[in-house]
């Protein structure tokens, strides 16, 4: 789930994706969930539907021949967006969460199946397995596609550091994708 900001720094995401995540996660299938989320991040920041950039992260990780797990787990979550009703039982076919191809299959289709951010992040976070991570990736594809405009009040509101984390963002933003250098002040010692 940290590799999300991978996806706005980098041409190729997925494989810093999988070179930041092999740091602790010596396993090809945590490193490689990590890349195609990487990458899937990248897909939509730069305008791609959720499907689209799933589909282009599932067409990598066939690329290596390590990747059949996290591929078996996207391509799952993919079918069972398009024909299951979104409920805390389907996500429980995906698994608890508790290891990277599943964390990343109900990321995937909390984020795939969610008519709103909120519903999305909810269905994310409410079953027995690891619930933050699977709401941080759900959280993350859907800001990443559908802006800050799509979080609720009631979640930005509260948020501690809120005005420091959107500065952050946007200058991720804007130097990565947008081709603008932040104001460098803001980052004493860069």
């Amino acid at each position: 789930m940290r590799v999300a900001p991978v996806g706005l720094v980098t041409r190729d995401p997925f494989v810093f994706g999988c070179d930041v995540a092999a740091l602790t996660h010596g396993h090809p299938t945590g490193y490689l969930a990590a890349g195609a989320f990487a990458l899937m991040i990248s897909a939509v920041v730069t305008g791609e539907s959720l499907g689209d950039a799933t589909s282009a992260a599932i067409d990598r990780l066939r690329q290596d021949p390590a990747s059949t797990e996290v591929v078996e787990a996207l391509e799952k979550a993919v079918a069972m967006a398009a024909t299951t009703e979104p409920c805390p039982e389907t996500v429980a076919q995906l698994g608890e969460g508790k290891v990277a191809e599943e964390a990343l299959a109900i990321g995937t289709y909390c984020a795939l199946v969610a008519p709103d951010f909120t519903s999305g992040v909810r269905l994310a976070v409410n079953h027995g397995g690891d619930s933050d991570s699977t709401g941080s990736i759900c959280g993350n594809l859907l800001g990443a596609a559908w802006g800050v405009s799509a979080i609720s009040n009631d979640f930005l509101e509260p948020l501690e550091g809120r005005s420091v984390i959107a500065q952050v963002a946007d200058d991720l933003f804007d130097m990565f994708v947008g081709g603008s250098p932040p104001s460098w002040e803001r980052y004493p010692g860069w």
